[in-house]
Parts: structure tokens; sequence; C-alpha cells
């Protein structure tokens, strides 16, 4: 859901089974401008072009055997002329270059107009050029020369480029590259193996960028900075870098909705999403909004130019709801429900916690308690582990675990070393901790509960996806005291293969995704078997419990081969073992048919083995 520019409009995307549809709607009068399917398109972004034109962005799992391009998740964009009705597709006949977007699509509004740019991929010469695009055609004109080692770049209010990033795999240097001339000059390098800095848009005037990196020359780094890097406002024209005034490290920033430049920045909290803006209008306006919904933590969603409509989505104590902050009524209208059959009688309380790991780490996470729960007292619990690793959970209405809840189940969402928003060290603390103290301090969760008396020690199961998939595998295999069963959805079962794979999917081995997961995983080189130890297809016969596998045919981020070696490798052990495959279905869950099949499928096998009612011994195997 996105606010036009003038806040006279609203374009959302509609879900009814499997089919989305795109409506526009005039907000004063409720008038639709437009309603359309657009079918069972996976619809990934809206953005206004002007007031007339609506960008819709989509993705499909493909693969692209004549140019060698393996089973991936390829992005689409469609304009929608709001006048004429028609719809055209972006870099649509550009000559030798694939429809299909490289990187992010950005909206400029320019003295010729309003414009939209994006990177494409030429399949004679191997350029990925910045092209613009004709809004009537689709056809991209390339302006500015860019090939893969062109990591990233910086367009100002009129749509020039700024600065461009490159980053050379092999040998992980990085290198910012500002304008000189008529075309551009390195101005500053690092060499960065893994972490790597990042350009982040336009800063707080039109001649300048922002920069995340680490500068220990400049200015010292931060324990809440999980890589160590800094915010810099880098100015194009005299090379200067000077700390952003941040009072905390944001998460992400804020760009004014026309002229693009800086004017905030957010931060994932405990209780929500904390905002700190620079732009004065834009403190008032935020400052009021936090004032009229005490204790909710809104979400900026989109805002008007002007910023005199705000959209802001809220889901504490409540499924989700769309509303629309007018700032020249004084009205904040509910222009749309996440989850419209969910009431919040159905939606159980989300408690924050913490705990000691058994090293003495503080560990924070949410426990999800039953829909009208108020004393909890011997529940049968869920854990629920976050992929990532580096990711986290968050307050709010979170799908996965209120499904759980709504069955009488306690649900644990812990932040265990390894995840972000906790700082440099909690985030370190993680290396090298698959299967080992990333699992415990799952498992000292359920002890910390136990102690408390709100869980039933007898009655817990496992359940993630992703990288929690994996950890629900590990749980029955690493650390199997705690559970009496578990659900991998989308996991990862022998971590060697998984690197393997990626060196495949990419072509080279020496690459930053490779030592990436080499220094998360603890291998001290490629291909070293010392994962094999950490790898729960390869620890099959330790199983003592019932184990749910589930995953997307269409999974390109974990080969759905990670989930059939482990089922194989638990009936070649006579181990308990289920396998449910999403037809359709990618890494994210993104069909609503494929999802509802996987928490049908999860709460079914959690009621056969780990029942709601009275505490019973766990069935044997």
């Amino acid at each position: 859901m996105t606010l036009s520019p003038s806040g006279e409009l609203i374009a959302r995307i509609e879900v009814v089974n499997e089919t989305r549809a795109l409506a526009v709607t005039r907000i004063a009068t409720g008038q639709h401008i437009f309603a359309a399917s657009i079918g069972d398109a996976k619809v990934r972004d809206l953005s206004w072009i002007g007031e007339g034109r609506v960008l819709i962005v989509t993705s499909q799992t493909q693969s692209i055997h004549d140019l060698g391009v393996p089973r991936t998740e390829l992005f689409y964009g469609m304009i929608l002329d709001l006048e004429t009705k028609s719809v055209v597709q972006v870099l649509r006949q550009t000559p030798d270059v694939l429809a299909t977007l490289y990187g992010p699509a950005s909206v400029r509004r320019t003295a010729q107009g309003e414009a939209l740019f994006t990177r494409g991929v030429n399949v004679i010469n191997g350029q990925i050029n910045l092209h613009r695009i004709n809004l009537e055609t689709g056809r991209g004109r390339s302006i500015e020369s860019m090939d893969r080692d062109t990591d990233d770049y910086v367009l100002n209010t009129d749509g020039e480029v700024i600065a461009i990033a490159e980053y050379l795999e092999r040998s992980g240097r990085w290198s910012l590259h500002l304008p000189n001339g008529r075309g551009f000059r390195e101005t500053w390098a690092v060499d960065a193996l893994v972490d790597t800095p990042t350009i982040i848009g336009m800063g707080r005037s039109p001649r300048t960028i922002v920069v995340s990196a680490e500068r220990p020359d400049l200015a010292s780094a931060e324990a809440e900075s999980e890589d160590g890097f800094l915010l810099f406002e880098v100015n194009v024209d005299t090379g200067e870098w000077i700390r952003l005034p941040f009072e905390h490290h944001p998460d992400f920033l804020v760009h004014h909705p026309e002229s693009r430049l800086l004017i905030g920045a957010g931060r994932t909290e405990e209780d929500g999403v904390r905002y700190e803006f620079s732009e004065p209008t834009a403190v008032r306006r935020w400052s009021a909004i936090e004032r009229a919904f005490p204790g909710k933590r809104p979400r900026l969603v989109s805002w008007s130019d002007s910023l005199k409509q705000v959209l802001v989505f809220i889901d504490t104590g409540e499924s989700g709801l769309y509303r629309l902050v007018d700032f020249n009524t004084g009205v904040a209208d509910v222009v749309g429900v996440a989850y419209p059959t969910i009431p919040t009688e159905q939606v159980g309380v989300v408690r924050p916690i913490r705990y000691a790991a058994a090293d003495g780490l503080e560990i924070d996470g949410y426990l999800t308690l039953p829909p009208g729960m108020e004393a909890p007292a011997n529940l049968p619990l869920v854990v629920l582990a976050h992929g990532g690793p580096a990711s986290r959970d968050v307050a709010g209405f979170d799908w996965w675990a209120q499904a759980l809840a709504s069955r009488g189940y306690a649900v644990l969402q812990a932040n265990f070393r390894g995840s972000t928003g906790y700082g440099r060290a909690f985030l370190e603390a993680g290396y090298g901790e698959w299967g080992r103290k990333m699992q415990t301090d799952l498992s000292d969760g359920v002890r910390w509960l136990a102690g408390e008396g709100i869980v039933d020690p007898a009655r817990v199961c496992i359940v993630g996806g992703s990288y929690g998939g994996y950890a629900a595998m590990a749980g029955l295999t690493l650390d199997k005291s705690a559970y009496r069963c578990g659900v991998s959805v989308n996991g990862v079962s022998d971590l060697r293969r998984m690197v393997k794979q990626e060196v495949w999917r990419l072509g080279e081995q020496n690459n930053q995704t490779v030592r990436y997961w080499n220094r998360f995983m603890g291998a001290a080189r490629f291909n070293d078997r010392a994962l094999d130890a950490l790898s729960p297809a390869l620890l099959a016969d330790q199983v003592d419990s019932p184990l749910l596998l589930i995953h997307g045919k269409d999974d390109t981020i974990v080969a759905i081969e990670q989930s059939r070696l482990m089922a194989a490798a638990l009936r070649r052990a006579g181990k308990p073992v289920e396998m449910v495959e999403l037809p359709g279905e990618d890494h994210w869950l993104s069909r609503a048919d494929t999802r509802l099949q996987m928490l049908r499928e999860t709460v079914r096998f959690l009621e056969a083995h780990n029942p709601v009612g009275p505490s019973s011994p766990a069935p044997t195997p």
C-alpha cells in the first residue's frame, strides 16, 4: 500500500486466495479509479511515478538456460498508466537487454519530468548499465556504463549518478568513485572480504551521499553496530567525510519522498521501531503520530510529498491496521486491514522476555501466549526459531507465532547469539556456533520458562524456517534433551553441501558468499569436513523424536535437496519422518495457499506429537 505524491490517491494490492488485484482509490471520495486482477504474480513492491503511473515489481522463480542463468528469483517491473489503463513492461524491447530488473528501480522527478531508472543485463557484452525508462513504451536508454563489479550507485534528485561503488569479488576490494569531470575517480578504497561498506542514497543536501563504513581514522566503531560500521555523509565534490549525528546507530534510513534527501532513520527496539528525524516538518509530524498512538509504535509506510498525509501500520495487540493520518483534517482513518478475518480478541499477547544462557549471556526474545491467556502455567511450548541467522524476531503480530498460539501453545521466539539488533559483540558471539551455543540458547529459554512455571518441559517441540529449519533439525540431533518433535521448513541439513551449492550457483569458489558462510558456520576453509559434525543429515541415527520436513519446490535459497537428503537419511536409519513438498512455493512462503498448507501440516503434526491436553510422556518413535 502506498500514497501518491499529492496524497490524494492510494494504491494497494488486495489478495483473495491466490489472486492479486491492484486497486487505486481516490481517498476523499472512496472512488476506485482503477481495479484489475494481476493474477497470481508475487508482488514485491509498489511505487508511484508521479501522480499518473504506478510501478508494480513482481518476481518469478525461473532459469534462463540459454544464458547459463541457474534457477533463481527474477524480478520484473510493470508500469500502469492510470489515464490509458495500459501496462508496459520495464526494459521491454530494449536491444540486447533482458527485461528483468537488476537491483531496485529508482523514481525521480527530473527537469524533464517524472523518470524511472534501473539497471539491465546486456546479453551480448555482459554490461549491466543504468537505463532511463521510457514510461510510455518501457524501452530503456543506457545513461551510465556499469558492469558486474558495480556494487551500487546513487542518483541525485534530477536522476544524475553522483556516486558509484565497486566491489571486486575475488580480492574483496571495495572502492568509492565520485564525479570527476564527465567521469568518475576513485576516492577511497578498503579490503573487505566479508563485510563491505555500502552507499545508501543522498545525504542531507543535494551534493552529499551516505556511506556506511568502518573508518577508524575518522571515528571509533560503536558496540551497537553489528559490523563496526558507522554512517558518514560524504561530499561528492570535495570528498569530505563527516559522521552523521544520529543518537543511536540506525537499522535503516528515511529519505524525503520528493527531494530524496536524508531526513531521518529508524531502529528496531524491544517494543517496536523507533524513529529519529532531523528535518523539522518530519519531526513535528512524527511526534504528533506517536502521541496519537501511545504504546503502539506505528511504522511508517509512505507519505505524501508535503508530509501532510502519512500512511502508517500498527500491529501491537492486533493483527495489523493501515491508518491514513491526514494533518489537514486531523483524522486518522483505517484504510486497510492486514488480516481482516482475525479480530483483536483472537490475537495472543506478546510479552518481551529476557533470560540468561548457560554461559551467562543475556538473551532477549518474545513469548506469545494463547488468546485470552492472562496467567500462563504449565503450557505446551513451541520454540519458533528465526531464519538468517543474522536476523531477529521483533515485536508485533507474527502470523506464524500467532497461528500456533491460537491452537493453545505458548510460542518462544528467542533472539539467540548471532542475531542482529544487539550490537557487534552479540553478533560475533554466534560465529562458529551453529549447532552449539546458538542452539543451546534456544533450549536454555525452554529451561527458563519451565523454571518460571509457564511451560511444561515435557511438552516442547521446535519449529523454524531457513536457519530456523536447521535449528529444528539440530534440536533433534545435537541438542535433543528439550524437544519431543520438530518441524523444519526450508531448512539446511548438510552445511558443507549448502556452501558447495553456492559455489556452483555463483561459478566461483573465492567469493563473498562462501567467505560469509565459512565465518558464520566456523569453517576453516571451503569444503571443511568439520561442518559434517554439525550437519543433521549426517547425524540421522541420533534422532529419537518425530520430524516433519516442509520445503518449497521453488526455493532458490536453500535447495529442496536439503530436506530430501534429511528425509532419506532418516528413513535409512529407521527413524520417524514426514516430508511435505510445496508446489510453486519459494523460500519466503510468498503464496497464500501453500503458506496455509504449511501451517495446517505443522499444526496437525504438533497436535499429534505434542498435544495441548494434559502432560503425557513423549511418544515412543
